[in-house]
């Protein structure tokens, strides 16, 4: 019998990846966990290649992934423990089966790619990447004057407002400003002004005396009252409601917080640094944030720019993901083809640093080889070649109907290399200019492996939207029902019986 999720929390943790989406699972200490696409599993994965009952994770030991005769299968890689040991990178087809797991080891639910990895920080044990940076990652001149001020600002005890996209980091510039000022061995508590209602927020903030509601129990400090000594973080502050920004107002001025049901002041010694994604002058001209709130908060403001005005820190950002990453899995650290770390930098990055991170996750975990490659990096990043991606613009603004302009002509015998890319037809002067180049193997393999992975994805779509007709879905993809069962053997994925089944 299936047992549901126990509440102690173990070493270990599922990453799952649908698409380019990463959700992270913790996992108990021991059990068993039903995975599927059902309401009623312990882990449920919303993807169509997935069961409703797919497969059980069982926590053991020994850690083992039992098949649940699955309409797509299971299947297990094996994380490389060897570079020159090949047979531990095996796809294993286990559909009604079960196999031994170790963490690191990807397994394959339908399309649907999963990993069991140790969790950080278990019981208070230091698992940090040995040799990782402790201090941020600052090479961009720019964000070297932001920290040398966020630096002048950690001396003084003035409040500090951080502005910027959301994933820019402005809780890693307050824990440094908290890191370098007088209040370092002080408490630095984070406040999500965004991530709970306004009567529960009043609370957490403020705390309550014993009797002030129903269920109140007891007398609980804020975490304005936890904060005492150290720094108080208040993310997302342009969400306050308008009753709490008058509270908190009260607290910057006066230095005292009463709780919920109190009457006597606590005096606090606090230091206050806010962050907001909003612009906060536009919603004081609104009327939706108290003016004299905002000049509290704001004594001193710094800009965080987004991560696409800071080129000159994402290689050196991306290796301490990886790093981090990997060490997770217990392998080691990966390397970036050239062809990769070119698209990274090309990427505008509208998710800021937590897109980059969530990047590199998805690349360590679905990265079978030494090198991470463009193959193994997610769907949202443009992989195409500059000149592709500026040809791709280039058509997608012009207007309907209009003729594309002709190849610039050559210039003195010779084509640039642009003109090139852009004419139907290469020139004999530009073919005799820039001979073709094979592509290394290790490429044309990562471009095969892409490919056949894109080709599975559509043979267990088209299973799926058929109801597991393979005669339909055979139809569906413009090839033969005898074809298509080659594939199924080649894919490793077992013959599949109709939904109803499942």
């Amino acid at each position: 019998m299936v047992q549901r999720q126990p509440t102690s929390a173990g070493e270990l943790e599922l990453v799952v990846a649908v698409g380019t989406e990463l959700t992270v699972h913790p996992l108990p200490a021991s059990g068993r966990l039903t995975l599927g696409r059902g309401a009623d599993c312990d882990v449920r994965i919303d993807d169509g290649s997935v069961s409703r009952r797919h497969a059980i994770l069982d926590l053991g030991p020994p850690l083992r992934i039992e098949d649940l005769e699955s309409a797509n299968g299971t299947l297990v890689r094996k994380a490389r423990e060897l570079a020159d040991r090949a047979e531990t990178n095996e796809l294993r087809p286990r559909s009604g089966g079960a196999f031994e797991l170790v963490p690191g080891d990807r397994i394959l639910l339908g399309s649907v790619v999963a990993v069991v990895r140790r969790r950080a920080g278990k019981s208070g044990e230091d698992r940090r990447v040995p040799g990782a940076q402790v201090a941020p990652i600052v090479r961009e001149p720019a964000m070297q004057r932001l920290y040398e001020a966020a630096e002048r600002a950690a001396r003084g005890t003035i409040s500090v407002l951080l502005l910027g996209e959301t994933g820019v980091g402005k809780e890693v510039l307050a824990r440094e400003i908290h890191r370098r000022s007088p209040r370092a061995q002080g408490p630095f508590v984070v406040i999500d002004c965004a991530g709970l209602l306004g009567s529960v927020l009043e609370g957490e903030l403020f705390g309550h005396e014993k009797g002030a509601f129903t269920g109140a129990t007891e007398a609980r400090p804020g975490l304005f009252e936890v904060a005492d000594g150290g720094t108080a973080f208040l993310d997302e502050i342009g969400e306050l409601p308008s009753a709490l920004q008058m509270k908190l107002l009260r607290v910057l001025e006066e230095r005292t917080v009463t709780r919920v049901g109190g009457r006597s002041p606590r005096r606090v010694d606090v230091r206050f640094i806010g962050a907001t994604n909003r612009a906060l002058a536009s919603e004081v001209e609104a009327g939706t944030f108290r003016r004299d709130l905002f000049y509290r908060v704001s004594a001193m403001t710094l800009d965080i720019p987004p991560l696409r005005e800071r080129p000159a820190d994402i290689p050196e950002l991306c290796g301490h993901f990886i790093a981090e990453a990997c060490h997770k899995l217990d392998r080691p650290p990966l390397p970036l083809s050239d062809e990769a770390r070119a698209v990274l930098m090309a990427h505008r990055w509208p998710g800021n640093i937590r897109e980059l991170r969530n990047a590199m996750e998805h690349a360590v975990l679905l990265c079978g080889g030494d090198v991470i490659t463009p193959a193994n990096l997610p769907l949202s990043l443009d992989v195409r070649s500059p000149e592709a991606r500026s040809v791709a613009v280039s058509e997608s603004a012009r207007p309907p109907g209009q003729e594309p302009p002709p190849a610039r002509a050559a210039v003195d015998g010779q084509t640039s290399a642009r003109s090139a890319v852009q004419a139907p037809e290469r020139t004999a002067v530009a073919e005799a200019a820039a001979p073709p180049v094979a592509p290394p193997a290790s490429s044309v393999e990562e471009i095969r492996a892409a490919l056949d992975a894109m080709e599975r994805k559509r043979v267990i779509e088209a299973l799926e939207r058929c109801g597991g007709n393979q005669t339909r879905a055979a139809e569906a993809l413009g090839i033969s029902r005898r074809t298509l069962v080659t594939r199924l053997g080649e894919y490793g994925l077992p013959r599949p019986r109709k939904r109803g089944a499942e």
